[in-house]
């Protein structure tokens, strides 16, 4: 299953990798895109995944989400 959503204050690869590797933890996912220059992620899991549990994970490294 794919979700998507934005995600703000990205600005280089580094950032790219942050928000792979916090999205990346989370339970269920299997894949994450990230479009820098959109600010879009998506996200493929084996199931939804709650908004807020994907939030936390964004925030946590120090992004704002955007659902």
């Amino acid at each position: 299953m794919k979700q998507q959503f934005s995600v703000k204050g990205m600005k280089c690869d580094g950032c790219i990798k942050s928000v792979k590797t916090a999205l990346s933890a989370v339970s269920g996912v299997k894949d994450v895109v990230v479009d820098l220059e959109s600010g879009k992620v998506e996200i493929e899991a084996v199931g939804p995944i709650p908004k807020h549990i994907l939030a936390a994970a964004v925030e946590n490294a120090g992004y704002a989400f955007e659902g």
